[in-house]
């Protein structure tokens, strides 16, 4: 098994524990109201501490699909949320898991830096497909925007 790791650094001018919750706590009821193309968020086994699993079901290309997170660590006290990609679309087939460790920390202006390690589990001696690294890396940096978005017009939600 081969493991590839990216770092990558962003900012945003929402306070580190507002912008925490809406990403880590009250991501299951904020995501279908944010993003059309999600249908739902269910638990599938768990209570929503680490080892839980999370099924969300999104429509892509008029077609429905599905992705499983398990939830690898909560640290709520310093904004730290780390899951694991473990099935469905966005998981290559050269790849048993992607990883994300995620930390915010205050920004000097008030607002947050947003902090990712991203780890790619691949199977064997496979390669990592740089294109799937570009693709996944833009759509997460998308689904960010979109959250900040709501939290910037929604003052308030806390």
């Amino acid at each position: 098994m081969g493991v590839f790791t990216f770092e990558h650094e962003s900012t945003s001018p929402v306070a580190p524990a507002r912008l925490y919750k809406a990403l880590a706590l009250d991501v299951d009821n904020l995501v279908p109201k944010i993003d059309n193309s999600i249908k739902n968020v269910e638990i599938v086994s768990g209570n929503g501490e680490p080892g839980t699993i999370k099924k969300i079901t999104f429509v892509e290309g008029g077609k429905e699909c599905y992705v499983k997170h398990q939830i690898d660590g909560v640290d709520k006290d310093n904004f730290g949320y780390n899951y694991s990609v473990v099935e469905g679309l966005p998981l290559p087939d050269s790849c048993e898991k992607i990883s994300i460790e995620t930390k915010l920390v205050a920004a000097p202006n008030g607002g947050s830096i947003v902090k990712l390690n991203i780890k790619y589990f691949t199977k064997g001696d496979a390669q990592l497909n740089e294109e799937h690294v570009k693709i996944g890396k833009e759509k997460s940096e998308g689904f960010f925007k979109s959250v900040e978005a709501y939290l910037l017009a929604n003052s308030d939600y806390n």
